[in-house]
């Protein structure tokens, strides 16, 4: 029993340490970068829904050749989250959340979409101004058959019927620069162009394109619309290329500018948008607030009355168990939505599950006439196996709804999952250790009645 005093006791140590740092981070001026981190419908702000073109991503089987190609599909939109948020991060915009939303039966949808939440942002033009029009630039040869083609017969030819796709584009760009022409060459004196450096792998791709392809059209397609058609000279192994299109400095100015916010893998097309006014969002956030109390007093009130001196030791494990969830919520840090808050409130009622199979067990043990200790080392035992199961099924079904689930329903997953997790944590170790501390060594009828529950006295 002392053992268990002395770990009660450090227990308490350490969690008052915690929940000081839960307090401090959020209304004192310590740890303020560990604040909570609100989702759009919290924190008021602008939803943009983008929709991803995929349909040039290369997946599947080459009937061709009979090898795996690359399935790049969730490469493309991982390289699309991450332009989007360079991009929103260039602005300044307070916390940017920018995820991916897959198509599925969860989800409910068909496309690849790209969800970005801009907090604070409540005007939708300056959060479309803000993402922009990223430019799409591809390099595309001339097919050779293209080359017999009439005039009449090129107008009314896709582009896909006259150029052959490289594969390299703009997201293999490292930087790009405006200059001005020296008047080499077919050029006037101090035309603007654009210079481009590619990564390591573009420059490999651009050297094998540049050496095998001599003497071929290597078409530059802005956009979808082509601008320039430059013939291929000689190899370029150092990964530099220009852009000539007429521009004026202006508008080269922006390229380069866009370019270098990042060149978009794939096309993406603005489909909705959503706004929540900064009072919706408070609002929706104190009532979260307040149902979280609300439905904690009324668990608190419930242990003590049916399970008296365990409901206490239940009630603090359970304190423990928002502390100590808070604090994970604040390090990941987890973005806390409605939904978010909703999942942890579910969560608090789950979390009392396995004391109160506990307590069950140790009741049908003190019927049985064991002592205190015994009833105690008994239901934690007999009742560990039923806990694990029934936890275990709550982890899948998190799991499954944050792999699955659009991004309101992931929020709503992953505080449920981290709270069955630490739940089971809360409810074997910290309640064991509780109970086990305060057991009497003497017995009476008083003391075994604190330890019952219900209206049955052992």
């Amino acid at each position: 029993m002392k053992k268990h005093r002395i770990w009660a006791l450090i227990l308490l140590v350490v969690f008052a340490g915690v929940g000081f740092f839960v307090y401090s981070s959020q209304v004192g001026t310590h740890f303020k970068s560990y604040a909570f981190k609100l989702g759009l419908d919290l924190a008021g702000g602008t939803e943009l829904t983008y929709k991803a073109d995929v349909s040039q991503v290369k997946s599947g089987l080459s009937s061709a050749t009979s090898t795996v190609e690359a399935v790049d599909i969730s490469g493309a939109m991982s390289a699309l989250r991450d332009v989007i948020e360079r991009r929103v991060n260039i602005f300044g915009v307070s916390e940017p959340v920018v995820t991916v939303e897959n198509p599925g039966l969860v989800s409910g949808g068909t496309d690849y979409r790209l969800l970005v939440d801009l907090p604070g942002i409540t005007d939708i033009n300056q959060a479309v101004q803000l993402i922009g029009k990223t430019p799409q630039l591809n390099f595309m040869l001339l097919k050779p058959e293209a080359k017999n083609l009439t005039q009449a017969q090129l107008a009314s030819s896709t582009v896909g019927q006259i150029f052959q796709d490289t594969g390299l584009n703009g997201s293999y760009i490292d930087s790009a620069s405006l200059q001005f022409t020296n008047g080499g060459t077919g050029q006037l004196n101090g035309q603007p162009i654009v210079a481009l450096t590619f990564n390591s792998q573009g420059a490999a791709l651009f050297d094998q394109i540049t050496k095998t392809h001599k003497g071929e059209n290597l078409a530059i397609f802005l956009d979808g619309q082509m601008i320039s058609d430059p013939v291929i000279q000689t190899e370029i192994p150092d990964g530099k290329a220009v852009i000539s299109g007429n521009f004026t400095p202006d508008a080269a100015k922006t390229l380069v500018q866009n370019l270098n916010y990042g060149a978009l893998p794939v096309p993406i097309q603005l489909v909705s948008t959503q706004t929540v006014g900064a009072t919706l969002g408070e609002n929706a956030k104190t009532a979260g607030i307040a149902a979280g109390l609300i439905g904690f007093a009324l668990i608190v009130l419930f242990l003590i009355l049916w399970y008296r001196m365990p409901g206490i030791i239940a009630s603090i494990s359970l304190v423990i168990y928002i502390i100590l969830s808070l604090a994970i919520f604040k390090l990941i840090p987890v973005t806390l939505t409605a939904a978010g808050i909703a999942g942890f409130i579910l969560s608090i009622g789950m979390a009392v599950d396995a004391n109160i199979l506990i307590f069950e067990r140790m009741k049908e043990e003190l019927k049985r006439g064991k002592t205190l200790h015994d009833a105690m080392h008994e239901g934690f035992s007999r009742a560990w196996l039923s806990i694990r199961d029934s936890n275990i099924s709550s982890i899948i079904t998190a799991i499954i709804l944050f792999w699955l689930g659009t991004s309101a329903i992931k929020g709503f997953a992953l505080t449920l999952g981290f709270g069955v997790l630490i739940s089971m944590f809360t409810a074997i170790t910290v309640s064991r250790t509780f109970l086990f501390a305060i057991t009497p060594k003497k017995e009476s009828v008083f003391k075994r009645f604190l330890f019952s529950n219900g209206f049955h006295v052992s």
